[in-house]
């Protein structure tokens, strides 16, 4: 027997706001592959129609996520197959029959015959050594589906405030699109009475039919974060999706004492590396086990000329001759096990450091939005009113107004990229904890 392979798990660090490219090309990325996976779903019959509620709450969504994805039934199945393992290690060998024909004349006047029944079993406590293991694994495996029903929830949060920030900033263009047709309208009046040049009522059509093509492009992009959003909820990639309810979450978030003993008690990386080692060191006592004597037993019926009826019985004992082997197992285990206490420790502290950068990283995402929500963008508000009033009045120039109207939307735009900032941050501590519920969504 060999010990049972032991992987180093690691805590990567999710880098999902400090990409180089921009957010909405990995949106058209991911919803190719979701968009084909969903349709070869639904091709093949893997999915079934679902309603999702209106408006879509993410707590609604979370639950989605877990019910729905096939990811969590591979992780039952492969748990419920475990389980049966404790009863196959735990087992004697099958017993085995085996008729012999003992003496056979060459005159063939009678034979020697038996027909022997054999079982073997060992002289330790290997078995249950060996369901030690096996049940260690199969609660390894508990902790597992946990950790798959957390990554499954984080992609499909991951995909809801991909659509809000794609209809956030549809309605923020519309909200441009409006404020350039009246750039537009004042720049015609003024040339119409003659206070203004041509160039500058060109300079307003640019703007406006370059948010008219940017409009369309994010009406496209709003159906590919759709899709992302039905394929992280096992939907086909057409079907449609809701309004969506939540915003980002504005709290500060709780204090990091408190958000690290949550992620000692419920990572699941961590009740699983706690479960590696059980099983490493039950690995380490089968081992042991294995260098004591196995025993056999072999009986049964046995028919000779001479004598005529009978019974046959052996016993026979296995002699561990190669010590040096049996050593050497022994010492691979428990390698194997310390291993497992490295690693263990190892996680804690990469899980510490992460529920740390993950609070900070909520931190400064909600301070950006804040300033940008209370301070930065009812200034640019009153700033663009009073240039509009200004340039109708013929008392500022064409550039001035759009100078102003910029300055607007790339606050508004920027105040939305803030905000799901802020939303995935909040996810990601989540995961980080360990949890996704009202105080990390």
């Amino acid at each position: 027997m060999t010990t049972r392979p032991q992987t180093s798990r690691r805590i990567r660090a999710n880098n999902d706001a400090q990409h180089r490219h921009p957010r909405w090309v990995v949106l058209v990325a991911l919803s190719i592959l979701f968009g084909t996976t969903g349709h070869a779903l639904a091709q093949t019959g893997t999915t079934d129609a679902v309603v999702l509620p209106t408006p879509l709450h993410i707590a609604q969504l979370v639950e989605l996520a877990r019910s729905r994805r096939a990811e969590v039934e591979v992780g039952r199945a492969r748990l419920a197959a475990a389980q049966q393992r404790t009863h196959i290690v735990s087992a004697l060998d099958d017993p085995m029959i085996m008729p012999a024909l003992n003496h056979l004349p060459f005159t063939l006047h009678g034979a020697d015959v038996s027909v022997v029944v054999e079982q073997r079993f060992p002289l330790s406590r290997l078995r249950g050594y060996r369901e030690r293991s096996a049940q260690a694994n199969a609660r390894r495996l508990t902790a597992d589906v946990d950790r798959v029903r957390l990554d499954v929830v984080l992609e499909a949060v991951d995909a809801y405030w991909m659509l809000y920030e794609q209809r956030a900033l549809l309605r923020v263009v519309a909200e441009q699109l409006a404020l350039a047709r009246v750039l537009v309208a004042a720049a015609a009046g003024r040339y119409a009475s003659g206070t203004s040049a041509q160039p500058d009522v060109l300079r307003a059509e640019i703007e406006l039919a370059r948010l008219q093509g940017r409009e369309r492009a994010l009406v496209a992009r709003t159906r590919a974060a759709e899709a992302m959003l039905n394929a992280s909820l096992a939907r086909a990639a057409e079907e449609p999706v809701p309004e969506l309810a939540e915003a980002p979450i504005l709290t500060e978030p709780p204090a990091l004492a408190t958000l690290r003993k949550q992620a000692f008690a419920l990572r699941p990386e961590l009740l699983a590396g706690q479960e590696e080692i059980s099983g490493a060191e039950a690995d380490v006592e089968v081992m042991r086990a294995m260098t004591k004597p196995m025993a056999f037993v072999r009986t049964g019926p046995a028919y000779s000329m001479a004598g005529g009826w009978g019974l046959m019985a052996m016993v026979g004992v296995s002699v561990p001759l190669f010590v040096q082997k049996n050593r050497a197992t022994i010492a691979e285990a428990k390698s194997m096990a310390n291993m497992a206490h490295a690693d263990l420790r190892a996680m804690r502290n990469m899980i510490q450091g992460t529920v740390a950068g993950a609070r900070e990283e909520l931190i400064a995402a909600r301070t950006s939005a804040l300033v940008l929500r209370e301070d930065v963008l009812p200034r640019a508000r009153l700033a663009i009113d009073a240039v509009t009033a200004a340039y109708s009045s013929g008392t500022l120039p064409m550039v001035s107004a759009l100078d102003a109207a910029r300055a607007l939307w790339d606050t508004q735009e920027e105040l939305v990229m803030a905000e799901v900032t802020l939303g995935l941050r909040w996810a990601r501590l989540g995961r980080a904890v360990g949890r996704f519920d009202s105080e990390t969504l």
